[in-house]
């Protein structure tokens, strides 16, 4: 049991995988596998990366009653290039009323792997109206490690009916940012590995760097390796403090596609942050364009 979740925001947003499993069977219970994998491009692919879905390792075992949820077939953007972009309400609706998700659903997603798969369907529920999701601490992984029990059966809950309705500010475009450059009551948060930030090395979204004044906060910090669950809310708040990312500034966070700053923009807003949006297209349209600015080595350097 975590003892800092007295201090959370919204304690309901992190379920403990002994709070799951106690509550397998409430009929208002929608569990969503959210796992996603990615793999490096095919020879001559202009993409970064290949997408891979994880039915695999669901359809070999998976927390009982959970659905399976394909983050880039079904609640993405498919008239774009870039992947994971957020999708029209109208196809995010539909997604999540065809897995049974509704109005009055308590859902809680999890992922094999990292947990920053769940935590950008968190952020997308909450960017569309439904703020009645839950991220599992720790994901499948604790899960497995715990010996709780583990289901083959291919699971399906009733449609449902899920009102979709937008909220601004979620997610902004290259001209925010571009606007945002230089402004001090703003900061740029990359949640990249710091060769990524720092540039040091061939970067698969293009142009290696990070976006003109940004700091680094990489999502892998925010983790216990141990076990894959969130670090603690001081340990996340100091991490975000030493680099300037104060309550006061308007936060702006980035990554290669916008999935692992979700990471840290689920901490912050448990940590009361009041002004937090994401970059949606992040570093896979950022690098890509060469009229875009671009940064490179340690913060302050010449390079």
């Amino acid at each position: 049991m975590r003892s800092d979740l007295g201090e959370w925001r919204e304690p309901a947003a992190l379920v403990e995988t002994d709070t799951l499993e106690s509550e397998l069977a409430s009929p208002d219970l929608r569990i969503v596998d959210c796992t996603t994998w990615l793999l490096p491009a095919e020879p001559g692919d202009d993409a970064p990366y290949r997408v891979v879905p994880g039915i695999a390792e669901y359809e070999a075992g998976h927390i009982p009653g959970a659905v399976f949820l394909d983050i880039q077939e079904t609640i993405s953007d498919p008239d774009t290039r870039l992947r994971f972009m957020a999708p029209s309400a109208e196809r995010f609706a539909s997604a999540m009323g065809r897995l049974g998700i509704g109005n009055g659903s308590r859902v809680v997603l999890y992922s094999n792997g990292s947990i920053m798969w769940a935590t950008r369907v968190w952020w997308m529920l909450r960017s569309f109206g439904f703020d009645g999701a839950s991220v599992l601490d720790g994901g499948f992984g604790k899960w497995q490690a715990e010996g709780r029990p583990v289901s083959i059966d291919q699971e399906s809950y009733p449609p449902a009916r899920f009102d979709a309705r937008a909220r601004a500010g979620f997610f902004v475009d290259r001209n925010h940012v571009l606007a945002r450059l230089g402004d001090r009551s703003a900061t740029m948060v990359n949640a990249l590995a710091p060769e990524f930030f720092l540039g040091s090395g061939p970067s698969r979204y293009g142009r290696p760097g990070r976006i003109p004044g940004s700091v680094s906060v990489p999502a892998a910090n925010l983790l216990d390796p141990s076990d894959g669950t969130f670090v603690s809310l001081d340990e996340a708040r100091r991490a975000h403090e030493a680099v300037g990312v104060t309550r006061d500034r308007h936060v702006v966070a980035y990554c290669g596609g916008g999935i692992s700053a979700t990471v840290g923009l689920f901490l912050l807003h448990q940590l009361g942050y009041p002004d937090l949006t994401l970059y949606d297209a992040s570093m896979g349209e950022w690098a890509r364009d060469p009229e875009l600015p671009i940064e490179k080595g340690p913060p302050g350097s010449t390079d």
